[in-house]
């Protein structure tokens, strides 16, 4: 697997979260209702004034379509971000537990070496993991 996917996975998460919220609101919209008042007369003598209150939605058909168009793009952007989340979490269950330890430290929570040293603890040093990371890696 490519590393860089790696970094990939927490604007996927991200992406995930933002698009649901997205299509949260697109299907909100579809489902408000508004209403108005007009005031007109009887049809017949005397002609007396009516109230009379008018409830629709507010977007027309066009509007519709593209809501639609919308929900779809979403719904594929959201498909694409899952598969790479789904990607990267199978990943890392096959790897061995102190390698996703370091890679969830440091790439996902973006803490520094030392900091990444002082979680994994058992006298582990910031050369030691950034060594033990790039040799995982197959970095230089």
């Amino acid at each position: 697997m490519d590393k860089s996917i790696l970094y990939q996975y927490i604007d996927a998460c991200e992406l995930i979260k933002d698009t649901e919220k997205e299509i949260q609101k697109i299907k909100q919209k579809r489902k408000n209702i508004v209403q108005d008042k007009v005031k007109g007369s009887m049809y017949d003598f005397p002609f007396a004034p009516q109230s009379f209150v008018i409830h629709g939605i507010e977007y027309s058909e066009g509007d519709e379509k593209k809501l639609r168009e919308q929900e779809q793009l979403l719904e594929e952007q959201k498909a694409a971000a899952e598969a790479i989340k789904l990607e990267v979490e199978g990943w890392m269950a096959a790897i061995p537990m102190r390698m996703q330890r370091i890679i969830r430290y440091k790439i996902f929570e973006g803490l520094t070496w030392g900091e990444v040293a002082v979680r994994m603890g058992r006298k582990a040093t910031m050369a030691s993991v950034k060594m033990e990371f790039q040799r995982f890696m197959g970095e230089k």
